[in-house]
């Protein structure tokens, strides 16, 4: 309802009342006005960005994911952060969704964890009705279609979807519902830093330890950048009948 044009049944209004009306409904667009990506995704921005605006409040992520001949490696950091403020040095950026299926977050985190819940028993409600598991394409299709539903009031979120079903799978989708599948991938304020060095060393005859290595060290070399992120590294290691979680101490860098 953006003009008299939208308005129907209204001839009996009082002006005055009417004219109050349509400034609620003026408000109420700028306040739901769709959140647009800066900087990796992390935080509300209007069109008349001023980072001054005490609606922005940037937080800060570092996810990776990268695929082997027979697995996926996911990796993130484990600092949440509102604005400069260091919220949580425990943050859990990779969530399970099945025994062969996970999920990094970017963005605001009760937005990832809401899609990531609805994700699991979506999935569960499959594997119980169908008695079949639900493929990773099938999964990242879906989580496509909710954040595509939600595009007018949507989740400020950048996600990666991963998991082995018959071989490595890895998606993308950014808030908007666009998906992609990819061998290699990095979201979050410290992408830019971790992709330069998966552009340069990632080679799909990698082994599961040069994989897991190149993870960790690529959310490193983010976190050494990136003040947002921070605080160690998480890593998810998916096979064909295996699911494993381990964590990577950050190592100091010192000048030589």
């Amino acid at each position: 309802m953006n003009s008299l044009n939208d308005i129907r049944g209204v001839e009996m209004i009082p002006l005055h009342l009417l004219n109050e009306w349509l400034e609620l409904v003026e408000l109420n667009k700028n306040l739901r006005r769709p959140m647009l990506p800066y900087n990796g995704l992390e935080g509300p921005n209007p069109p008349n960005l001023n980072l001054k605006d005490p609606l922005i409040l940037k937080s800060g992520t570092t996810t990776v994911g990268l695929i082997t001949s027979d697995s996926v490696i996911l990796a993130a950091d484990k600092r949440a952060t509102a604005g400069l403020f260091i919220a949580s040095r425990r943050a859990k950026k990779i969530i399970k969704i099945t025994d062969y299926a996970a999920m990094t977050i970017s963005g605001l985190v009760a937005d990832a964890q809401a899609l990531a819940d609805m994700l699991r028993e979506e999935a569960n409600l499959y594997e119980k009705s169908y008695k079949r598991k639900l493929s990773i394409k099938a999964l990242a299709t879906l989580l496509s279609n909710i954040l595509f539903s939600s595009k007018w009031y949507p989740y400020i979120v950048q996600l990666i979807v991963a998991g082995y079903d018959i071989k490595p799978r890895i998606y993308t989708l950014d808030p908007y519902g666009s998906i992609t599948e990819e061998k290699f991938t990095a979201t979050g304020s410290g992408s830019p830093v971790a992709l330069g060095l998966l552009e340069s060393e990632y080679k799909e005859t990698m082994n599961l330890d040069e994989a897991v290595q190149l993870a960790v060290r690529a959310v490193r070399a983010a976190i050494s950048r990136d003040a947002a992120s921070g605080d160690g590294v998480d890593v998810a290691i998916i096979s064909k009948n295996k699911y494993e979680e381990k964590f990577f101490p950050i190592q100091k860098v010192t000048a030589p």
